[in-house]
């Protein structure tokens, strides 16, 4: 992958619009590419991060791309773990 800066500003597109809504989500702007894929892996529902891109200066990223900025090594915030349903549950049953 060519240079990326994670300091540029972003913008986070919804996919198109469905019969159903996306749960809240609309166009939001960052003001770090960052933020932006940090918000996108770990905030998203799955089927609103599902069709959603990413623009950085003139580069797009789908789904696949966020997710590999995301892995990068060179992501330089901390990665919390997506809120998982299950883990509710055995919460619940405990």
């Amino acid at each position: 992958m060519a240079a990326f800066s994670y300091n540029a500003s972003a913008e986070l597109f919804p996919a198109a619009i469905r019969k159903k809504k996306r749960a809240g989500f609309a166009y939001r702007r960052f003001d770090t590419a960052a933020a932006a894929v940090q918000f996108a892996m770990e905030q998203l529902p799955a089927d609103s991060l599902n069709g959603a891109y990413l623009q950085v200066d003139e580069a797009r990223f789908d789904q696949r791309g966020i997710r590999t900025l995301y892995e990068s090594e060179h992501f330089p915030l901390e990665r919390r773990p997506r809120p998982d349903a299950s883990d509710e549950a055995d919460a619940d049953a405990a």
